[in-house]
């Protein structure tokens, strides 16, 4: 009797590629296939507000880029993701190239969505921490806060959660004040 082996097929960036293009959000988890609904118009506001207070200040003081989804950020060639919001240190310019970000940023925001919320908060928090991504947010919109990590030891430790109405002074970006009440409006 023939015995059974069951095979794990890892997917690959070359696979990300031949993905069809639909209003999906399309990102490989190391290796694995993950499909959210494009966001909701009050997620794509809040991330537009957070990019825009923080592309002026990075802009201003010669910090590096900011950009926004849609963006591949390739952590290896199994793992390629899409945040929100992605910022590159200018120390770190050479890992934009052609195929998108390659390698760990310095800051990655991602917004919960209904379709997202548990990839955001266990998944994906494991893996940026794992590829060395030095600062991770998430941003949820149903409690109106922030919340700021910093990795520590490959493992996230929590710096602050920041509510609806206060002001946030994020540790990667000394200097600047963030009111939260402009995000939500």
């Amino acid at each position: 009797m023939a015995e059974s082996m069951e095979r794990n097929i890892l997917l690959s960036y070359e696979d990300y590629l031949s993905l069809p293009a639909d209003r999906n959000r399309n990102e490989i988890l190391e290796g694995e296939l993950i499909v959210t609904p494009s966001p909701t118009f009050e997620h794509q506001e809040i991330s537009q507000n957070l990019a825009h207070i923080l592309y002026f200040h990075i802009k201003k003081n010669g910090l590096g880029k900011l950009v926004t989804a849609p963006m591949d950020v390739l952590l290896d060639e199994n793992t390629i993701v899409q945040p929100d919001i992605i910022f590159i240190s200018a120390e770190k310019l050479r890992r934009i190239t052609k195929r998108g970000i390659e390698s760990a940023p310095d800051l990655l925001v991602e917004i919960l969505s209904t379709g997202s919320k548990r990839y955001d908060r266990l998944s994906k928090m494991q893996i940026y921490g794992k590829h060395g991504v030095p600062w991770y947010w998430i941003v949820d919109p149903e409690t109106s806060t922030l919340e700021e990590y910093r990795l520590e030891s490959s493992h996230y430790q929590p710096v602050g959660t920041h509510r609806r109405s206060s002001k946030f002074t994020p540790g990667l970006f000394p200097g600047l004040v963030i009111d939260l009440a402009l995000i939500w409006a």
